[in-house]
């Protein structure tokens, strides 16, 4: 094993890598705990494919969560429930990652459901080229048979992630805790990045 440090700009650059060595429609997923900001690299990853010539469609995992009165059945603070009932797997695979796979439609809807205002959003499918690309970022996302191309894991120790999340999501660490030891991400993983200091990844080879 080895553990290279990269910058932010050209972790970038690898990820983008991974995705050109892949011909066709690829279904990329970025997976990791807020404070690793998988959001944002899939933005920047995003920017670069499209310098590139090859469109691409950002998707936030939070765009695709049951509605309040399924997720949130146990209280507001279930840990068990966030890692396994929160996320509309169903509903994500249903509009984005089925038509974005191979034969699909290739029409594909960037959000589904506004967690905030619980109702659905009134947003608009995007056609995807015979080379487009979706890049899902968002925390929990490896391990549960979701139909994805290619996967980068944006790892945090225990002590750096209780550390940076916000007081008000501290009730999560539990799932996450799960989650790192039952569904061990980093190896179904093509690329996991030691990201206890976002602004300071490294990649494990």
């Amino acid at each position: 094993m080895q553990i290279t440090p990269v910058t932010p700009a050209r972790l970038v650059d690898e990820v983008v890598e991974l995705v050109d060595a892949r011909p066709g429609r690829v279904r990329l997923a970025l997976d990791g705990p807020p404070p690793t900001r998988p959001l944002a690299l899939a933005e920047r990853v995003a920017d670069e494919l499209r310098t590139r010539g090859r469109m691409a469609v950002v998707v936030s995992a939070g765009d695709f969560l049951r509605p309040a009165s399924l997720r949130l059945e146990f209280g507001r603070e279930d840990p068990d429930e966030f890692l396994d009932g929160w996320l509309d797997a169903g509903g994500l695979c249903r509009e984005v990652l089925d038509p974005a796979g191979p034969g699909g439609s290739g029409r594909v809807l960037p959000r589904l459901w506004d967690a905030v205002a619980d109702r659905a959003h009134r947003d608009r499918y995007v056609e995807l080229p015979a080379d487009g690309v979706v890049l899902l970022a968002g925390a929990l996302l490896l391990g549960r048979g979701l139909p994805v191309d290619l996967s980068v894991h944006l790892e945090m120790s225990a002590a750096a992630l209780s550390r940076t999340l916000p007081d008000d999501e501290r009730w999560t660490l539990p799932a996450y805790g799960r989650y790192a030891e039952e569904r061990t991400p980093e190896a179904e993983a093509d690329l996991v990045v030691l990201s206890d200091h976002p602004d300071r990844p490294a990649v494990r080879r």
